[in-house]
């Protein structure tokens, strides 16, 4: 006999061992029979962002989305990087409700109506997303803001613009990154103009990186930050650029050099950033914590080329918080209240 056949048979016994205590008068009780396993499906489901809106995979809509949590019936999977494909499994036969976790979905992006499918059936979906930017130009990212934002202090003088672009194309299919970035403005000055250079530029995106100058106004730093002006400025552009159907990602002001300012300027900066943070809950819009993410890093002096701009590795920080803030899926706060939304449009 196999060492699994006395595995097996010890187990009976066992079993009607305790069956039987007590004199063995009654029959041992009938086993249960296990229920056996239902057979289920596998569907590939691609997300992908529905340029034209017309609910179809177009052959020029090469954008596709990440990270989102696809639930088809009793099966849910994942969509990778690059090509927004999720292998949905253990999906049972019937009709099929699609959804995809709310949480999960990058903000901005919308889904189209409510669809299901027949399991089994297809072997593929494809899952449309639409962005609300109006005529503007798809996958075109603006950054707007001050000498950061034009790149000073970088090798290549081109600041994070290309490697917030070597992180955004893998990641959705495509993406162009162009910055718009005035030497020594304040957020005053760049809400003046701000209509005015989206004009130029109709990005899909606009990521506004504003404030750093602001604390040179003598009249700033003699009250509040909250008393500055900058709070309403910032306020001013990121309504200026809903209004132009652009989405507006809205940055924290990033420290300066410990090393060569008063600390004293940082301690403004912070202040400054709660503020710009309730805008962003306020307008419901993005908000990418650049501050944040330069003093996690651990040393800030290694992240400047002086005084206020950043060296090479300080961009690719900034570059960083960027897509974080773009990629990630929506935040608790800014979800729906329902765990999951429908889809349809394939």
């Amino acid at each position: 006999m196999s060492s699994e056949r006395l595995a097996w048979s010890g187990l009976v016994l066992l079993t009607a061992s305790v069956a039987g205590c007590g004199g063995g008068a009654s029959p041992a009780a009938p086993s249960a029979s296990a229920t056996p396993a239902l057979p289920t499906h596998s569907i590939t489901a691609t997300v992908f962002y529905d340029q034209d809106g017309n609910g179809q995979l177009d052959g020029n809509e090469a954008v596709r989305v990440p990270g989102v949590e696809v639930v088809i019936g009793t099966g849910s999977g994942r969509s990778a990087a690059g090509t927004g494909q999720a292998l949905v499994t253990g999906i049972q036969a019937g009709t099929a409700t699609v959804a995809l976790r709310t949480e999960s979905v990058p903000y901005y992006f919308q889904p189209l109506a409510a669809a299901v499918v027949q399991v089994p059936g297809p072997t593929e979906v494809r899952i449309p997303l639409t962005l609300p930017i109006g005529r503007n130009n798809a996958n075109l990212y603006l950054g707007l803001g001050d000498s950061i934002t034009d790149g000073s202090g970088s090798s290549d003088g081109l600041g994070y613009t290309m490697k917030l672009q070597a992180l955004l194309g893998p990641h959705f299919g495509r993406a162009e990154v162009r910055e718009w970035g005035r030497q020594g403005d304040s957020s005053a000055e760049t809400a003046e103009v701000t209509r005015l250079t989206l004009s130029w530029f109709n990005p899909a995106y606009t990521l506004i990186l504003l404030g750093t100058n602001d604390w040179h106004e003598q009249s700033c730093q003699s009250r509040p930050p909250t008393s500055c002006y900058t709070l309403a400025s910032l306020r001013e552009i990121v309504r200026d650029v809903k209004r132009w159907d652009s989405l507006p990602v809205l940055a924290t002001i990033p420290p300066v050099n410990p090393a060569l300012a008063p600390a004293s300027r940082n301690t403004w900066y912070d202040e400054m950033n709660v503020g710009i943070k309730a805008i962003g809950q306020q307008e419901q819009v993005l908000v990418a914590d650049l501050n944040a993410e330069l003093k996690a890093a651990g040393s800030l002096p290694s992240l400047f080329a002086d005084d206020v701009h950043p060296n090479d590795a300080g961009y690719q920080l900034i570059a960083q918080a960027w897509f974080k803030a773009i990629s990630r899926g929506r935040s608790a706060a800014a979800s729906s209240a329902a765990p999951s939304f429908g889809f349809g449009g394939f």
